[in-house]
């Protein structure tokens, strides 16, 4: 038998009404702050990948399905959204719209080649939003205002904000620098990545999940004190005016975030409730300066998170947060023959083209069942049609909640369904 694939996941009939009703929110919030959707292909040049991720991580290194197409040219599942936002805001030349910054947001599956754990897959989706084209801490502000508005919008309660500031190119210099110095002695203690990563991005070993209780880490050097006069005014304003409007947030020095393209201010949103898990990071963004020129594009600056629906999920679960499920239909018709089987079918025709949501049972079974049908798909009225209803032309609709009944003519139902919403 033919199985699904590792790491991959089936969302059923009976669990896909709790996605809809997130997208649906996520849309709503987007709208709000005024992000406009962008849909970037589900596959892009592996280069792009390559040069927009980091050849250190470990996304490119170990994650990425990549294949080459029948004309040899690397393609990659897209493993995150930012890059390819990039990548389209540059070939579309979006730095000279009329409205600056660029503010896009995306939903979009994606795909990375990593150990299946509870709420990770292999293919995930994620939203995440994008503000191009300004540089300014009040910005950074918004698209962390949002993300927790997002969470909150859920009921979420058990929830911690990190953030630090990565400083911008020539504090991560000096910082590198002093990572090195600190961490060179003793590497050989360390796993194999950050042995390598020791001279490629020494920042990535405060990031390791295999070595982050390792003596050397907890006592490394402190991002902020390696800041520069710019970066230091930055970060004190990111976290003045979060203040201002009321968000809570701890600063985290060891906080690096595992992709090479962010600058300035980075920031991870964490679950404290009990039972989401052991990895109990729920989302994560950050400000990348030098990505767009990293892709030959314009000197231009950017921001934006991303964030997994699959997490989100697990966490409404471990906080107990049900999401409402959707009403049932309207109508259902029950049909003792085949005459009035056929006339049943003409009738939903007519009932759905005026708005009117309806079944009828195509296994044909005995009434009592189909009662059990109508039942179980939350129908809020029902009729039965058979040889009497057809000859008189009228039906008894009956309100399913209370049993209440009433006479009603055929050609006056979609009235009378109307009136009755």
């Amino acid at each position: 038998m033919i199985q699904i694939p590792r790491g991959t996941q089936d969302i059923l009939p009976a669990e896909s009404y709790k996605w809809q009703f997130i997208e649906k929110k996520l849309n709503e919030i987007a709208n709000n702050y005024n992000y406009k959707e962008i849909r970037t292909p589900i596959f892009e040049s592996t280069d792009l990948f390559v040069r927009g991720v980091g050849g250190s991580t470990d996304i490119v290194n170990k994650e990425m399905y990549t294949f080459n197409d029948k004309g040899d040219r690397s393609l990659t599942l897209k493993p995150e959204g930012t890059a390819p936002v990039v990548r389209s805001y540059i070939e579309n030349k979006m730095q000279h719209d009329v409205t600056q910054p660029v503010k896009v947001y995306y939903l979009d599956p994606m795909f990375r080649y990593e150990r299946k754990q509870k709420g990770r897959y292999r293919q995930f989706v994620q939203f995440g939003i994008e503000a191009i084209g300004v540089e300014d801490p009040l910005i950074d502000v918004e698209v962390i205002s949002m993300l927790m508005t997002i969470y909150r919008s859920f009921g979420l309660e058990n929830l911690r904000l990190y953030i630090n500031s990565i400083g911008d190119q020539d504090s991560r210099a000096n910082y590198n620098e002093a990572l090195v110095g600190h961490f060179k002695p003793s590497i050989h203690e360390f796993c194999s990545d950050c042995q390598t990563r020791i001279d490629t991005n020494p920042m990535r070993i405060l990031d390791c999940k295999k070595d982050r209780d390792h003596e050397l880490i907890q006592t490394a050097p402190r991002m902020y004190d390696y800041l520069n006069d710019a970066s230091k005014q930055y970060f004190e304003a990111v976290k003045s005016n979060l203040k201002a409007i009321g968000i809570e947030y701890e600063v985290d020095y060891n906080l690096v975030r595992g992709l090479d393209y962010y600058t300035h201010t980075a920031f991870e949103v964490m679950s404290d409730a009990e039972g989401f898990g052991a990895i109990t990071t729920l989302c994560g963004g950050g400000r990348y300066n030098g990505l767009l020129e990293l892709l030959d594009g314009p000197e231009e600056t950017g921001i934006g998170f991303a964030l997994s629906i699959e997490r989100l999920l697990l966490a409404l679960e471990a906080e107990g947060i049900e999401i409402p499920e959707p009403e049932g239909i309207d109508l259902y018709i029950c049909t003792l023959d085949d005459k009035a089987m056929e006339k049943a079918s003409h009738l939903i025709h007519s009932l759905r083209a005026n708005g009117i949501s309806c079944d009828i049972d195509y296994k044909r079974r005995k009434l009592k069942a189909q009662m059990k049908d109508a039942d179980r798909k939350g129908a809020a009225y029902t009729i039965v049609l058979g040889e009497n209803e057809l000859s008189a032309g009228n039906v008894e609709l009956k309100h399913m909640a209370t049993g209440d009944s009433k006479t009603v003519h055929l050609d006056e139902l979609v009235t009378v369904l109307e009136e009755e919403r």
